[in-house]
């Protein structure tokens, strides 16, 4: 029972995790990413397109990140070059992605709620062996420990590489990072596009888990994802453990029924929890200095 239920939290954590990492990037490098959800959602009916077209749901990630990469192309586009409201940008997108993905339902599948079943990728036996059990069956799977190592690699390039200390000084000093003859600009577009990897990355996990889209499937994801990023500070590692927190309240959600405890309450408890966390958190939590703030290389901005 237990180790079922620690494979089911991490399976639901995943999504979250990925999706906070991404959110590190590109708000390190200053650009609030509300978006987070619309490149989920996009990412997710992009992985269930690809698997369907091309008979792989390998090539269904590929698509499934490229859709990220759009979404979040066009927020670095209205945002950095454009100096566009990052709020503003990111809800408009959201609220795009949830048509546009409802409309391709329409067009491809000739449905307004959701997609033909897809299959998931085969696992693997590690060095020959397979463990067995729930734990055992995640380990084998190859997206699982892609998406760990990519977490972990993503940390190491943030806290321990040239690019990471550039793209943090674009979130914290993007002046005197001009002025060092780095193009603040670019940086914070390399870290909205890595956002929208990351991201493309959690909704074709989503996609891949559930074996189809359903219409606004995404549920609040990124915005759960975004306040585990606040509670880890703004690190790819904290915010990955923080995304426990939500995807155990989740976990809980699906496992424990019951006539005393009402299904609405149930089916509220991790958006409680994210509002209980965020209220005790988000004094305490010190963001990108920048964050926020369009840099504006002759106007003195930033």
């Amino acid at each position: 029972m237990i180790e079922a239920f620690i494979a089911q939290l991490l399976r639901i954590s995943m999504p979250y995790a990925l999706a906070a990492t991404g959110g590190a990037f590109s708000e390190r490098g200053g650009v609030i990413n509300i978006a987070l959800e619309g490149i989920i959602l996009s990412s997710a009916f992009g992985a269930v397109w690809g698997t369907l077209s091309f008979g792989s749901p390998w090539w269904g990630i590929v698509c499934g990140v490229v859709a990220g990469v759009i979404i979040a192309g066009i927020h670095a586009l209205v945002c950095v070059w454009g100096r566009a409201d990052q709020i503003l940008s990111g809800l408009a997108l959201n609220l795009l992605a949830l048509g546009a993905t409802r409309g391709l339902l329409k067009v491809f599948y000739n449905s307004a709620s959701n997609s033909p079943r897809i299959g998931g990728i085969d696992l693997w036996e590690p060095l020959g062996f397979a463990p067995a059990g729930p734990l055992g069956t995640l380990i084998r799977q190859p997206l699982f420990v892609f998406s760990v190592l990519a977490i972990v690699l993503a940390h190491g390039l943030l806290f321990h590489t040239g690019f990471g200390l550039s793209l943090r000084a674009a979130g914290d000093g993007p002046r005197a990072l001009d002025g060092a003859g780095l193009s603040v600009a670019r940086l914070r577009v390399q870290g909205v596009l890595l956002s929208g990897v990351f991201g493309g990355l959690a909704g074709a996990w989503l996609a891949l888990e559930q074996h189809s889209f359903t219409d606004g499937m995404s549920n609040g994801r990124g915005y759960i994802a975004l306040a585990a990023m606040i509670v880890g500070k703004w690190r790819p590692a904290n915010a990955s453990l923080a995304c426990l927190l939500f995807g155990a309240a989740e976990a809980l959600q699906i496992r424990v029924t019951g006539d005393h405890i009402p299904t609405q309450l149930l089916q509220a408890l991790p958006y409680l929890i994210t509002l209980v966390v965020l209220a005790g958190w988000i004094g305490r939590a010190e963001s990108p200095q920048k964050l926020g703030e369009p840099y504006d290389r002759e106007g003195g901005r930033s």
